[in-house]
């Protein structure tokens, strides 16, 4: 009995020793996601050249902090929050600029639309008001209705595509790209 007891206690000791002497391979892939590995062989080729190597430290690390509960939590800390930042790196400036670039173009492209379609209506006014003109008049209007309604189409085309980008594709990409949707808001 006492020997299976020393034979299991060395067993343990050793296995421990063993761990502490052990090194952590980390890495990260092109997708920007951090790996870890405790055999060198585990790690692929192409990221053996920036692994780094870590053995674990004897001394146990801290436990971890909690948030203060009561008045403490209110008062504000004197260490500054780090910035946050999507997958990219890119932060919450990258973000604003980004849509209100867009925001700016679906302004302006429904600005032309709008200037488009009010020359649409105008020249249909006149077309209804020309009843007693001339024929020429009336063929000229419905020419110049036909190039307006055209003009209308692909203004409309464009503040469509334009609003398909700020509504749907520019969140799909901040989801993506793990950014804060907040952040594609304006700021209040």
């Amino acid at each position: 009995m006492r020997r299976t007891l020393l034979l299991i206690l060395m067993v343990l000791v050793s296995s421990s020793w063993m761990a502490f002497g052990q090194e952590i391979y980390r890495w990260v892939d092109e997708k920007g996601t951090v790996h870890f590995a405790d055999d060198f062989t585990l790690v692929p080729e192409k990221y053996r050249d920036q692994i780094q190597r870590r053995t674990p430290s004897e001394k146990p690390s801290p436990p971890p902090v909690r948030p203060p509960i009561g008045p403490e939590a209110t008062r504000p800390t004197a260490e500054p929050t780090p910035e946050k930042k999507d997958l990219l790196g890119r932060g919450e400036e990258w973000w604003r600029a980004k849509m209100k670039e867009w925001n700016d173009k679906l302004q302006n492209a429904q600005k032309n639309y709008d200037l488009v379609y009010s020359d649409l209506k105008q020249k249909e006014k006149e077309l209804a008001d020309a009843k007693f003109k001339p024929d020429s008049l009336k063929r000229k209007l419905k020419a110049e209705i036909k190039e307006l309604e055209v003009k209308v189409k692909e203004r409309e085309r464009e503040r469509d595509e334009v609003k398909n980008m700020v509504e749907k594709v520019l969140p799909k990409q901040a989801e993506n790209d793990r950014a804060d949707p907040a952040w594609l808001k304006p700021k209040e």
